[in-house]
């Protein structure tokens, strides 16, 4: 099969994109022939060796996928050949990647993909949607009728705790620029703040007099200091993003306030809870609600450059491997 992968940590460049032996299903796995998969930041950092994974060599890279069954292992229940389906947790703990013609994954780990969606969408969200799950609701603990702060509101993750957020019945503040301001609002944000202001803080002060019961940063620069002045009572700050990003702690402010931060990273997430994410998820997709701000279009071959393009910053939208024009006939 044809597939893009590494031999050794390294460089964008080091990436290859050729010919693998076809993987076989274990007893409670499913063969997914690929349609499309997504390129995120986390697929770099696997990817150059600065997060630390088993990664058996060869490794296709890649976390995300949609595609269709092509065969099923007699523990893989609910899944039958033709389905059409998607997944957003490979790539990681010494699971294959995504970035193949077929992918095998484990059944508790893949979910249909609702009737008329369309699949580049899906995989464009499938990763940055499930962040803003786990993030709001097992992380966070969002109530309805909380304030919720979120910086970066027009990124695909803030776009997404956007949504969710206020589907929850909790009243949302989002940064973003001038340009995503509609959309934000659109998807139920109270308040949009530009983040190029110069007086952001007293904005979001301002927008929020009771303070924030839910902080949430999208972009990683985590500046806790002003995180925790803008909270209320028992708020909370929830890290998803900053890999890099060395924060002063206020301790004080944290403890006489009875505030806290929790960080986590979606590759450590369990089964089930990425199962609920999807659940949620899915509802979003088959409303037609959740999709991405922008996707950018490219060829599994192209995989390397794709990496390259996501790392130096200049790529705005969601890249997206296509897979299926890949396939070459027998």
């Amino acid at each position: 099969m044809f597939a893009a992968y590494i031999e050794e940590f390294g460089a964008p460049d080091g990436i290859r994109c050729d010919e693998l032996p076809a993987p076989r299903p274990g007893p409670a796995d499913v063969l997914v022939d690929v349609e499309v998969s997504a390129v995120n930041h986390v697929d770099t950092f696997v990817r150059s060796g600065a997060w630390r994974t088993p990664v058996p060599m060869p490794f296709v890279i890649g976390r995300d996928l949609v595609g269709t069954v092509a065969e099923t292992s007699p523990g893989a229940v609910g899944f039958t050949v033709g389905d059409r389906v998607w997944s957003n947790s490979m790539g990681h703990a010494g699971r294959s990647g995504t970035a193949a013609e077929q992918v095998v994954v484990p059944a508790d780990r893949l979910y249909h993909l609702p009737p008329g969606v369309d699949p580049t969408a899906a995989v464009a969200v499938a990763h940055p949607a499930a962040t803003a799950h786990l993030a709001l609701f097992t992380h966070g603990r969002l109530r309805a009728g909380e304030n919720v702060v979120v910086l970066g509101g027009g990124g695909n993750v803030g776009g997404a705790l956007t949504l969710m957020a206020a589907r929850a019945g909790a009243r949302v503040v989002v940064t973003a620029s001038a340009r995503d301001a509609d959309r934000c609002r659109a998807l139920g944000a109270a308040h949009v703040v530009d983040y190029r202001d110069p007086d952001v803080q007293g904005r979001l002060r301002a927008a929020c007099p009771e303070g924030a019961d839910l902080f949430l940063d999208t972009s990683g620069a985590n500046d806790l200091e002003s995180a925790l002045a803008l909270l209320a009572r028992r708020g909370r700050i929830v890290v998803l993003a900053g890999m890099r990003s060395r924060p002063v702690l206020p301790a004080g402010a944290l403890y006489l306030k009875d505030c806290s931060v929790v960080g986590f990273a979606i590759s450590q997430a369990t089964s089930d809870e990425l199962a609920e994410a999807a659940a949620g998820i899915n509802r979003l997709l088959a409303d037609g609600s959740l999709r991405p701000p922008a996707t950018v279009p490219m060829a599994l071959k192209e995989a390397a450059e794709a990496h390259r393009m996501l790392e130096s910053g200049e790529v705005r939208g969601k890249i997206v491997l296509r897979v299926a024009p890949e396939i070459i006939a027998p």
